[in-house]
């Protein structure tokens, strides 16, 4: 793709070098027939310095203009309108100097459109003729070979402006198609992409229906099978308790898992705000452990876009799954930040912490038995342009910070809440 992508430009830079090469033979071997020519040294002298004019003048605007990169339009008009001035004054000055033709025609083709570049062209190659009739002491008609030259200067001046538009057309259409081609190919390779996601997300949520949907299901039979039997009995609160609990956690795995299914946002931000969605996963660890989790949301809640919602909840899953199973903590924090184009989420603990590279630790490497743990956690802030941090020291707690980017209309600032879970 770089390849074709470069192509049209290096074209172009070949064909300019090769144009140069050109216009500079045919002004050395114009300039060095002027030089030999038996008019006036004062005819000559002025017909070379037209010469050196002109290569200025090209050198000064008109290679510009067939870079593209010296504008159009009026521009070209006037480039040409000098060049024609100054050959016109070099073939008045030596009739010699009318070699410069094979120069002066190729240029006006390349900045001129189709017709009024064939006709210039005819009458460029009519001024040698012309001039000859106008030099001083002119009494007998031009050579026959003048003009007949010039009649055959206008053919081919014709034919080769034809064919120059020509090739200057179908350059464009090449470069039109490649450019086309590449949009098509970055088109396919994003929706093959695209066709690859959707077919492994609907292999998964087959796995998924058909794996851990069903097991929750049962799962979630068995839990109120268990509470009908001990619903009466004496002393057993404690059970029911942890009963209701687990069926709870069930209940709302399951409808994570079908939601997923479904192609739907998380259950619990269905129906729900993604700082209700946080504050329900604290006070869930609170009803889990019975550690007191204090909630806060800092700055006016704002819409977030969905994929932002979806990591702030799953961060605040990890990260509060993270206490319950390595802290033992005795009291934990959970800040919700919202600001101008950013979003973040702070879950701070006063457990046990850990030391950089502890083995085995989910918060050092990242990985939990069976899962990924804060590195998917971190690949998904990641793909949000977010950045996660991990602060712990042993006996000092662990700090997790998850900072999101959203538009700027999304959040606004303001005054907080804070309460305890």
């Amino acid at each position: 793709m770089a390849v074709e992508a470069e192509r049209g430009p290096r074209a172009r830079v070949r064909w300019l070098g090769l144009w140069d090469g050109y216009f500079v033979v045919c002004h050395l071997v114009t300039t060095a027939l002027v030089f030999t020519s038996g008019a006036p040294q004062g005819r000559r002298v002025l017909a070379i310095g037209g010469l050196t004019v002109a290569a200025v003048w090209y050198a000064a605007l008109g290679r510009p203009l067939l870079t593209g990169r010296g504008g159009g339009g009026r521009r070209n008009v006037v480039f040409c309108a000098g060049l024609v001035g100054v050959f016109a004054l070099v073939a008045c000055a030596d009739l010699t100097g009318s070699f410069a033709l094979f120069g002066v025609v190729p240029m006006l083709m390349m900045s001129l459109p189709a017709r009024p570049a064939v006709a210039v062209a005819v009458l460029v190659n009519l001024l040698p003729p012309v001039a000859w009739w106008l030099r001083p002491g002119a009494g007998d008609p031009p050579p026959p070979a003048a003009v007949l030259a010039s009649l055959l200067g206008v053919a081919l001046s014709a034919l080769l402006g034809l064919w120059i538009k020509r090739v200057v057309r179908q350059n464009r259409e090449h470069a039109e198609l490649i450019e086309e081609l590449r949009r098509n190919r970055a088109q396919v390779a994003r929706l093959s992409h695209q066709a690859g996601i959707a077919a492994e997300r609907e292999r998964l949520a087959r796995e998924i229906h058909d794996t851990l949907a069903q097991s929750l299901t049962s799962i979630i039979g068995l839990v109120q099978a268990a509470e009908t039997e001990v619903a009466d009995a004496p002393g057993l609160d404690g059970s029911r308790r942890h009963l209701a609990l687990a069926g709870r956690v069930a209940r709302d795995s399951l409808a994570e898992a079908r939601a997923f299914v479904a192609g739907r946002a998380p259950a619990p931000l269905e129906q729900s705000s993604p700082a209700r969605a946080v504050r329900r996963q604290a006070e869930g660890l609170t009803a889990q452990t019975g550690v007191p989790v204090r909630f806060a949301v800092e700055g006016a809640e704002g819409p977030l876009p969905m994929q932002v919602g979806v990591v702030l909840l799953r961060a605040a899953q990890e990260s509060l799954a993270n206490v319950r199973k390595h802290a033992a903590a005795g009291r934990v924090e959970v800040t919700l930040r919202y600001g101008a184009g950013r979003v973040g989420l702070v879950v701070r603990d006063d457990g046990g912490g850990f030391a950089p590279g502890e083995a085995g630790d989910d918060a050092v490497d990242g990985r939990s038995a069976g899962g990924f743990g804060l590195a998917g956690l971190r690949a998904r802030v990641a793909e949000c342009g977010g950045v996660m941090t991990v602060v712990s020291r042993p006996g000092e707690g662990t700090a997790v910070e998850v900072h999101l980017p959203v538009p700027v209309r999304g959040v606004a600032a303001g005054a907080g809440t804070d309460d305890d879970a």
